[in-house]
């Protein structure tokens, strides 16, 4: 099955628009009207990877899969602590997907960002331990903010604490990705390497 480009603006839809809705809905109405509006953004954002990549991306999809169960429970209940439970429940399932990938002896960030970076075995095996505390952080993160401060806060800070935090942990690895990155031969097919098909 052929897969269709995607435009770099409709796959920054994919990604941000779940969560900008989200923030939108909050403060126009409240946390119910919110969760529903996220629920029904997820998919529509899924169903869009879809149509352009013929496939459904794993993270994207445990974070869709999540963001029913605990956006139902919240709207069935008509209680918000499901939905403030949710980021919460995703990291602490990514870090113990890495873990458990570690300790099989196994990157599941290399098979997820091998098309961008080729690093050497140690530098994912780095990353991947790195990420996963950076998880675990995050995950504890959430709990201690919408346990002991006020909606808007956790909403302000789960739309832009967590988004700003994310891009400076990615930043942060930058010398990590320059000590293991692992040269191209100049002799491979267009510079390509198994590890690096693009």
């Amino acid at each position: 099955m052929s897969t269709r480009k995607m435009h770099p603006g409709v796959k920054s839809a994919t990604e941000l628009g779940p969560i900008l809705i989200f923030f939108a809905a909050y403060y126009l109405y409240d946390l119910i009207v919110a969760t529903g509006a996220i629920m029904v953004t997820t998919l529509i954002a899924l169903c869009v990877s879809y149509y352009y990549e013929r496939k459904l991306p794993a993270m994207p999809m445990v974070t869709a899969v999540v963001v029913m169960v605990f956006g139902g429970l919240t709207l069935y209940l008509n209680d918000e602590t499901f939905i403030k439970l949710k980021p919460t429940i995703i990291y602490a399932l990514f870090a113990a997907t890495l873990g458990a990938g570690l300790v099989l002896g196994k990157s599941f960030v290399k098979i997820l960002f091998s098309n961008f970076w080729n690093l050497t075995d140690d530098g994912w095996k780095k990353l991947t331990l790195r990420l996963m505390l950076f998880f675990l952080f995050m995950a504890a993160a959430n709990e201690v903010i919408w346990r002991n401060f006020s909606t808007d806060i956790w909403v302000n800070a789960k739309v832009f604490g967590f988004t700003i935090a994310t891009f400076l942990f990615f930043m942060s690895q930058v010398p990590l990705l320059t000590k293991h990155s692992v040269e191209t031969d100049g002799d491979t097919e267009g510079g390509r390497t198994p590890d690096n098909p693009e």
